[in-house]
């Protein structure tokens, strides 16, 4: 009886043993917030449609950290110790998420792939941002809430100038991360056709140098043989 009991209960009315599991507006909401986690719960409820882990110590998002929790709509991850968040972080949640807050944590750089693919509003205000081409694409493509994007503040950038100046105001006074990035890939690109042309030329050179010896060294030859016509001129003039 007591195994046909565990068979009955749902898998998704489990509850990670920190956190609280409430409904909020009729959806199930997982509370974790100030528990003190250092990594994403693994037994997180299918179900869940608000996941809170904020005010935590977590450091690290990594690929699919939330796949399995395909109702969920908000996620609040603001106030940890996120440094790295990995490229399929938010896999399996693109579609359906609608908030995803990452405010004041550690974050100085993240993989656009792990963010232009969320239709969700973000908040990633109060980072340490290093100022480049991705951030500046985020920027300009992901759905960002409109009241904090002036917090997106440069703790680091390629010029000192733009060191803590929001990145809306940096980009509006006319900087252009992507752009020296576009420009520092062509100056590659010219240097290696540059490099692949002397070497043809180089060749080119070589084989015409090798072909002028030849001839050279041929015609010498032909001059060196005795000549046909010297025993003819002899015989003549014997008669």
């Amino acid at each position: 009886a007591f195994f046909c009991l565990l068979l009955c209960i749902p898998w998704g009315s489990s509850c990670p043993p920190s956190c609280q599991c409430t409904q909020r507006a009729g959806a199930k909401a997982v509370l974790c917030s100030s528990q003190h986690l250092e990594e994403i719960p693994k037994d997180i409820p299918r179900d869940v449609v608000f996941l809170k882990l904020d005010a935590n110590s977590i450091t690290r998002i990594p690929s699919n950290a939330f796949r399995h929790l395909s109702h969920l709509e908000e996620i609040d991850l603001s106030r940890n110790a996120i440094e790295k968040i990995d490229r399929a972080a938010f896999r399996g949640v693109a579609a359906g998420l609608r908030s995803l807050d990452l405010s004041g944590n550690r974050i100085r750089s993240i993989p656009k792939e792990a963010l232009l693919a969320l239709k969700a509003r973000l908040r990633l205000a109060n980072n340490p941002w290093h100022c480049e081409c991705s951030l500046q694409e985020v920027l300009w493509e992901a759905r960002l809430d409109p009241d904090s994007v002036r917090d997106i503040t440069c703790h680091t950038a390629p010029r000192q100038e733009y060191v803590g100046k929001p990145l809306l105001q940096v980009l509006d006074a006319g900087a252009d991360f992507c752009g020296a990035r576009q420009r520092s890939a062509d100056a590659a690109v010219l240097v290696t056709m540059f490099g692949w042309f002397a070497m043809l030329v180089a060749y080119v050179v070589c084989y015409v140098r090798h072909n002028r010896e030849g001839s050279r060294g041929h015609g010498d030859q032909l001059s060196s043989l005795p000549s046909a016509q010297a025993p003819a001129d002899a015989s003549s003039t014997a008669l």
